[in-house]
């Protein structure tokens, strides 16, 4: 049920200790001391991200990436431009940020309350979807998904989920959609992260590949990505997998993993996460330091934080990629920012694109 108004609710408990076998994932954790809960009428939560400033991007030596991932062919270590240069970004107001990507409950409720139909049922052509009947190999792209279909759709990934998982098979539109209808309702600004926002949030004081450091194979223990558990149904990329287990196949509960220092659950893994901007393939060499919103116009809007069935070389915090406002796909979901307060209608973002990728995990 809905609760009848937003609630916030102070949390002071320890967080948990990181530590723990290499072959399951960590008990759900407590929240860091002193993060503050604020939920809305659709029982989202959300919590307080401070002002603060951050190094954006990465420019790792493709031959540091090559020896700590050798499962990787050594050409994808090259095609990382876009994560360039390293640059100091200035967060100057703090935020309201989804302290769990938005869930299948959550987006049914506001399916019901609004009457909004999603892309993938408006339009006809629906999305993708899990059909262990399917080999990617038959398909010109070689996606590891069935689709565009009408069989599956937000409601229908091709595996089941409960209402406490992410939503995925949503369009940035869709997430456009429930930002408004919820402006409007609440009287509070939501919206989606800029990409600025969304790193400085997930690396939560870090400057390692992940929260949690640099090493992949602990992502296991950290976060709902490709591991062994997800590669008994997709073999062919095996060698990708993790080595253990994080005990989901597919998509997990939200909040199945510890917080960041931030609060923040499911920044890395799960689902991707659509974020504001537009991609460009050379913006950060000229971002602003203030508050960058991302280039003025372009093609195809920038998604975040790797999902279940991401290998871990894409599930980094400074990893940017990228699909048309209405690609619907069963790996991509969304995370809201609710402002801390009233503001006007931010400036107008957005450079050329690089193409869409084929490989869109």
């Amino acid at each position: 049920m809905p609760h009848p108004a937003p609630l916030l609710v102070a949390c002071a408990l320890a967080l948990l200790a990181t530590s723990g076998a290499a072959q399951g994932p960590a008990a759900p954790a407590p929240q860091p001391a002193g993060v503050a809960v604020w939920r809305n009428t659709l029982g989202m939560a959300f919590v307080r991200i401070p002002a603060g400033q951050f190094a954006m991007g990465s420019q790792e030596a493709p031959a540091t990436l090559a020896r700590d991932y050798p499962d990787l062919e050594s050409e994808r270590f090259g095609l990382l431009g876009d994560e360039a240069p390293v640059h100091t970004v200035r967060i100057r107001r703090a935020f309201y940020l989804g302290q769990h990507e938005v869930t299948v409950g959550q987006f049914r409720r506001f399916i019901e309350a609004s009457g909004y139909r999603p892309e993938s049922e408006a339009d006809g052509t629906g999305g993708y979807g899990y059909n262990p009947g399917y080999d990617p190999a038959t398909s010109a792209r070689g996606d590891a998904f069935e689709g565009r279909d009408p069989r599956y759709s937000w409601r229908n990934p091709g595996f089941a989920q409960g209402d406490d998982h992410p939503v995925v098979n949503v369009t940035w539109n869709d997430a456009q959609a429930l930002a408004a209808w919820l402006s409007r309702t609440e009287g509070h600004r939501y919206r989606l992260p800029t990409e600025a926002e969304w790193e400085y949030a997930c690396r939560a004081g870090t400057r390692t590949r992940y929260p949690h450091g640099d090493e992949p194979q602990d992502l296991v223990r950290h976060a709902n990505t490709f591991d062994q558990e997800a590669a008994r149904y997709w073999p062919r990329w095996q060698a990708h997998a993790l080595q253990g287990s994080d005990g989901h196949a597919f998509t997990a509960p939200v909040g199945s993993f510890a917080p960041n220092a931030f609060g923040l659950h499911d920044m890395l893994g799960n689902a991707w996460e659509w974020v504001a901007d537009w991609h460009g393939e050379t913006y950060y060499a000229h971002s602003p330091r203030n508050d960058p919103q991302g280039p003025a116009e372009g093609s195809v809007r920038v998604r975040r934080g790797g999902s279940w069935h991401t290998w871990a070389f894409y599930a980094r915090c400074t990893y940017r990629n990228w699909n048309s406002p209405q690609t619907r796909y069963t790996l991509v979901g969304m995370r809201l920012v609710r402002e801390d307060r009233p503001e006007g209608p931010r400036s107008g973002r957005r450079a050329a694109p690089r193409k869409e990728p084929t490989h869109a995990h």
